[in-house]
């Protein structure tokens, strides 16, 4: 029989994530069925901007955690997660909580995140509403030569990718945009007139996470197919590739429609606090759903 939680048991202690904690909890986040985190996790360890909680068991398990990515005056909260055998006694609204008054704390006027069936409730309950919804597309790779104007990253580009970055999301989120554009990593759509080290201003990006999301933004819904249909040829016709856009962008959903991509999957992005300025038609992918 497996082991249960006893109502005597004490409740987990919550305290913040540290580097030790990122195996034990990408395991234990797994184990209960949210797939691989553990990179998500190293990240969240080793980034000041980033605020990463963990609710630790009486014996030293990890059974629930909470983050807050901080981006100027906006935060993320995300990963709420809390291990099954400790569900039904308030530890998924604590964490929230927690997770709140970290980004208040750091000025963060206005806090989003994208909520699962299960979550929203708590969230809705905590002043969150939903502003949009994302939708998850996907086609199969191809063959051929990626567009010539879609290069590798140069460290000449990170001005003007954080510039068109904060336009697109009014967020700063240049930590991550520095952490992890590297020539491997990252491709920009160059500016026709751009030179070959990429210090003009670039129309648009991919930067790759090591979990594998990709924050993607595009001036205009041209300059998003061509960045994508590179992302299609570099996976090649063996892989699928995935895209996220919201649904104000419906343009872009009709170019997508007609270039072969299908919808996977949607979810709720909720909002709470002051009302973000941002352009979400330039959106056309995340690092993950607990950063943006």
């Amino acid at each position: 029989m497996p082991n249960r939680r006893r109502p005597a048991d004490p409740a987990p202690t919550i305290r913040p994530m540290t580097a030790a904690d990122a195996e034990p909890a990408g395991a234990a986040i797994m184990a209960d069925g949210w797939g691989d985190r553990g990179s998500w996790f190293a990240y969240v360890a080793a980034t000041s901007s980033v605020h990463g909680f963990v609710a630790e068991a009486a014996d030293g398990a990890i059974v629930g955690t909470a983050v807050a990515a901080i981006h100027g005056p906006v935060a993320w909260i995300g990963t709420i997660w809390v291990q099954t055998l400790f569900r039904g006694h308030g530890l998924g609204g604590v964490l929230t909580d927690i997770a709140i008054d970290a980004a208040e704390r750091d000025g963060c006027v206005t806090q989003l995140l994208v909520a699962t069936d299960a979550g929203r409730p708590l969230y809705e309950r905590r002043g969150f509403e939903v502003q949009t919804w994302y939708r998850t597309m996907e086609a199969p790779g191809r063959s051929g030569q990626p567009p010539a104007t879609v290069r590798a990253f140069a460290p000449a580009d990170l001005a003007s990718m954080i510039a068109l970055d904060r336009e697109a999301t009014a967020e700063d989120r240049s930590v991550a945009l520095r952490t992890f554009s590297q020539p491997g990593s990252a491709r920009v759509l160059a500016a026709e007139d751009g030179d070959a080290t990429g210090a003009s201003a670039v129309r648009g990006f991919v930067v790759r996470a090591p979990w594998g999301g990709g924050a993607t933004v595009a001036r205009t819904v041209d300059d998003a197919i061509t960045l994508l249909h590179a992302r299609l040829v570099a996976a090649g016709p063996e892989r699928t590739v995935r895209c996220g856009i919201v649904l104000d962008n419906e343009a872009g959903s009709a170019a997508l429609e007609a270039d072969g991509w299908n919808e996977a999957w949607r979810a709720p992005r909720l909002i709470r606090g002051a009302p973000l300025p941002w352009t979400p038609t330039m959106l056309w992918g995340q690092f993950n759903h607990a950063m943006g």
